[in-house]
């Protein structure tokens, strides 16, 4: 896949400000600190797309970007930046959770997950998350450049095992480093090939017009909790009369 155009299109405080469901979506998110702004940028092919901030937890909205008129990337708001109030950190909890659970052009979660760092409780819990609410993701992990290829391994690993009892099939595994650029062509290919595989009865319409260009609010964090126990369970679908929908929106998975 070639990154032709990548627009800023809008910020969504909750899942009711979120923009119609006409495009399918790609989600990143992490902790607190994991890179996900660098990465959104280097997957992009623009410096500047995603505001990198110094303050872990700078973004506290949903922020959307049109990738090539006909798709989405989302930076959803991340989790475990313990200086945001809590209140504020439930509140975006909440819209997190709304958008993952009930968003019909979601396909696909990107975890982001911090490889020169061995499993963090917070990592494992959001993942079991995912996996009791059937939410189809990929796992990302971050700064390989940041420690030797041993212990990147290592880290990585020690999460597959201790996440393996969760799944018949473990999830599908990247690595990458926003420094080296290593792991974008591996990304956009997860995102081409779930492109391809969209029904033909819900074909995907282009973006109606350039989306207005604006200031990125990117790179938050936010508090997941506890996780339940992973269980399987088909994902409910809220229909929002008001939001129009691509036809038929049956996602591929």
């Amino acid at each position: 896949m070639n990154i032709l155009s990548a627009q800023f299109e809008c910020s969504a405080p909750n899942l009711d400000a979120c923009p119609d469901e006409t495009l399918p979506e790609f989600a990143f998110i992490g902790r607190s600190n994991v890179g996900k702004s660098s990465l959104l940028n280097m997957l992009a092919g623009q410096d500047g797309l995603a505001r990198v901030s110094a303050t872990p937890g700078f973004t506290k909205l949903i922020n959307f970007f049109v990738i090539n008129k006909t798709w989405r990337l989302v930076d959803l708001p991340g989790y475990g930046f313990a200086q945001v109030a809590r209140e504020h950190m439930a509140s975006f909890n909440k819209a997190v959770n709304h958008y993952l659970e009930n968003r019909s052009s979601l396909c696909c979660v990107f975890a982001l997950i911090d490889s020169s760092l061995p499993p963090q409780k917070i990592d494992l819990d959001f993942i079991a998350w995912l996996a009791s609410h059937s939410i189809p993701f990929v796992l990302v992990f971050t700064k390989t450049d940041k420690a030797n290829p041993e212990k990147v391994q290592a880290n990585i690993n020690a999460f597959k095992e201790r996440i393996s009892e969760w799944f018949q099939q473990l999830p599908q595994i990247l690595t990458c480093s926003s420094n080296t650029k290593h792991g974008r062509a591996a990304l956009l290919d997860v995102i081409q090939e779930t492109l391809n595989s969209i029904p033909d009865q819900a074909p995907i319409a282009p973006y109606p017009s350039d989306p207005t260009d604006a200031d990125t609010d990117i790179d938050a964090d936010a508090d997941d909790g506890p996780a339940r126990a992973p269980k399987a369970t088909s994902r409910a679908k809220v229909s929002k009369a008001t939001k129009p929908r691509r036809p038929n929106p049956a996602r591929p998975w």
